[in-house]
């Protein structure tokens, strides 16, 4: 392959604004009085808490706010794996995704309780079987918390998308109501997920909710402790909030988009495609925006096990995540979705060289040094990235952004791949 004349690249930085937690302990801490979880909790009362398998800020830390608080009421709390078919689908698996997180016995001060029995509990208006986690059900006390934002997968008119209703349903009911609600497709999880979280609601022993929110630097936005028949109605709200303050990408327009790592601690999708604009599901329509022709995969996170969902929302990738794919553990997470197209290989090259070569051939009738190009380190955390100069004279425009330096070269280390970024 001939050598490629690559555009010079200028670093840039995104303003973004929002709240942030700056206490997290007392925010808990006031927050769950607020409910009166205190005149809910007996000495001894065994209680549940939920802890899903996102990268969620701080996440280990909230976790542990909870615990102490529990114990300052009297009770046993004790840690439940809360994420359907990750991590495997097994109970050793989900505990390795909890530690991976910094969730574990010893820094949150409670026993994790991993298994993937469940108990039938209800079932659904419509007819479909409830299942809960066998630990949380024979709990004297469940404490539902979850990340709210917007879904990888669908828009939904009620707005209830990612969030405690998502957790009560697909998160407890472990890996076999995930199959049962994955197994109607996107009705399944954005139609009938909702009702299998309501008899969640109804027939467990749903103390409170502990919604949570991030603002676009992935730091923790908001803390809200729910009474559990209001969580229905309050989350759409959280939900709204929590989209208001989402990181996006400086233009719409782009020819080539450089994702130096996946993985599913950026987005339960690998790349969040809020952010990318691909759904890549049968059936759903695409979004309006952004519009990218072509998406490189350089890199997969250690902390995705080798799990590279979303590697089919690529169009090139390099060898260096091919290598790292364990094929058992992304299989099942995407097989259990049933969106298949997810997990599809995209072309592999051998290193980021290669790969934007082969992007800026194909971008037909623009030359190199007009392309179009986006760098970004994932799709989480987009305050430092960096632009090609036929984008300069746009995002110089814009008043959230700031230009730091001068175009340089792209700087290719010895095996063909670009450095990586800041965050």
């Amino acid at each position: 392959m001939s050598a490629m004349r690559f555009p010079k690249m200028v670093k840039i930085k995104q303003h973004f604004t929002g709240p942030v937690v700056e206490d997290i302990d007392r925010t808990v801490a006031e927050q769950l009085a607020a409910v009166g979880l205190a005149d809910q909790v007996k000495a001894g009362m065994r209680v549940a808490i939920t802890a899903g398998s996102r990268g969620i800020a701080n996440i280990h830390v909230i976790v542990r706010a909870v615990v102490r608080e529990l114990k300052r009421y009297g009770a046993e709390p004790f840690i439940v794996p809360t994420m359907g078919s990750h991590g495997g689908a097994t109970a050793e698996g989900q505990v390795e995704v909890l530690e991976s997180l910094g969730i574990t016995e010893a820094f949150c001060g409670a026993p994790i309780l991993s298994s993937m029995e469940v108990v039938q509990i209800g079932e659904t208006p419509g007819g479909m079987p409830v299942h809960l986690d066998k630990h949380a059900w024979e709990a004297d006390g469940i404490v539902l918390m979850g990340r709210i934002k917007v879904h990888t997968d669908f828009k939904s008119a009620l707005h209830i998308e990612s969030g405690l209703l998502k957790m009560a349903a697909i998160g407890l009911g472990k890996h076999k109501q995930a199959l049962l609600l994955h197994g109607h497709g996107l009705h399944g999880i954005r139609d009938i997920m909702p009702d299998v979280g309501r008899v969640v609601l109804e027939k467990a022993k749903v103390l409170c909710g502990v919604g949570i929110i991030e603002n676009a630097f992935e730091q923790t936005a908001k803390i809200e402790a729910i009474p559990t028949k209001q969580i229905p109605e309050r989350e759409p709200i959280l939900l709204r909030e929590s989209a208001e303050l989402m990181p996006k990408l400086p233009v719409e327009e782009i020819d080539i988009l450089h994702v130096g790592e996946i993985g599913k601690n950026y987005s339960g999708t690998g790349m969040d495609t809020n952010i990318i604009g691909r759904l890549r599901i049968h059936e759903a329509q695409e979004p309006a925006s952004p519009q990218i022709r072509y998406i490189i995969a350089s890199d997969l996170s250690e902390a995705s096990h080798g799990n590279a969902l979303g590697i089919g929302l690529a169009d090139l990738t390099t060898q260096r995540l091919f290598d790292k794919i364990d094929f058992k553990s992304m299989n099942e997470n995407v097989i259990t979705s049933t969106f298949l197209l997810r997990a599809a290989i995209p072309i592999v090259l051998p290193n980021d060289r290669e790969a934007l070569t082969v992007a800026l051939r194909a971008n037909w009738g623009i030359e190199p040094d007009q392309a179009k190009i986006v760098r970004i380190p994932n799709t989480l955390h987009l305050e430092y990235l960096y632009v090609s100069e036929a984008l300069l004279p746009i995002v110089a425009e814009l008043p959230h952004v700031e230009v730091l330096g001068e175009p340089e070269e792209f700087s290719f280390d010895e095996a063909g791949y670009l450095p990586k970024m800041h965050v």
